[in-house]
Parts: C-alpha cells; sequence; structure tokens
C-alpha cells in the first residue's frame, strides 16, 4: 500500500491536474479533428467519432474523476502511463512521490 501524498506534492498536483486535463482535452480534439478530416464517407467518420469519444472518456474518468488527496498518486501514475505527465513535471515531485509514481508506472 502507498502512503498518501505529502502537502507539499498535493499543492504540485491541485496545479498540474486543470493543466493536464486541458492537455487531455487538447490532445482528444486533435485526434477528432484528424477523423473528421479522414477520406472516408460521413457516416463511418461519425461512428469513428464516436468510439473514440467513448473511450476517451472512460479514460478521462479513469485519470480525472477521482480528485482526492488519497488517491494523488495512483492518478498521477495514470496521467504518466496515458503520457500526460512529463519527465520535467514528475521531477518536481519530492524523490517519495517519484519513487512511488515510478512504481505503479512500472518505470522501477
Amino acid at each position: 500500500m502507498f502512503r498518501t501524498i505529502p502537502e507539499p506534492d498535493w499543492k504540485l498536483f491541485k496545479e498540474f491536474h486543470s493543466l493536464l486535463l486541458e492537455r487531455y482535452c487538447q490532445r482528444t480534439l486533435e485526434e477528432l479533428d484528424q477523423l473528421r478530416h479522414k477520406d472516408a464517407v460521413a457516416s463511418d467518420r461519425y461512428f469513428d467519432i464516436r468510439e473514440l469519444l467513448k473511450k476517451r472518456d472512460k479514460t478521462l474518468q479513469k485519470i480525472f474523476q477521482d480528485y482526492r488527496r488519497s488517491t494523488a498518486i495512483m492518478q498521477l501514475a495514470a496521467m504518466r502511463n496515458a503520457e500526460l505527465l512529463s519527465d520535467a513535471e514528475l521531477e518536481r515531485f519530492s524523490a517519495e512521490t517519484q519513487s512511488d509514481i515510478k512504481a505503479w508506472t512500472g518505470e522501477e
């Protein structure tokens, strides 16, 4: 079992939460734009967009919805797995929190 995130890391997590949510949504919108301009009939593009939104909504809920201090490390690991949390951003957290995140992601 992992420990609760320390107060300074919790404050940093709160800062990153909205930034990474925005990054996730921007990435999704770019994917949708690619599908919208795909060379295919409208119905195929529509169903592809619908499927992508279902997948992205499910991922969004998994990563961003359970916004609590007790789940912050798991959320950060999920953000890292989704390639939303960069190396430079990860390095701003304490060594202990970095270690916990890496343990969750299998990076260690």
